[in-house]
């Protein structure tokens, strides 16, 4: 019996993402790391004022706003 390609690339991609998700869960932060992680540099948003700064001049110039709770025009004047 013969296979299609298309159906053995699904299954070796899908045999592919398996495994790599598997691997992250066997990962464990140990108590001397933690202070590693807990740094300023490895929050999601190291710096907020230069985050804020970003995201006032994209939602300035693109005129357009999501998932945010602030209203405003695409002229800079909230």
């Amino acid at each position: 019996m013969i296979r299609s390609p298309g159906r053995l690339l699904r299954g070796a991609l899908l045999l592919v993402l398996a495994g790599l998700a598997g691997g992250c869960a066997a990962t464990a932060v140990r108590p001397w790391d933690r202070d590693l992680l807990a740094q300023k540099q490895m929050r999601l948003t190291p710096a907020p004022m230069v985050s804020a700064v970003d995201d006032h001049i994209y939602f300035s110039k693109e005129g357009s706003m999501g998932g945010m709770d602030v209203g405003g025009g695409g002229c800079g004047c909230n």
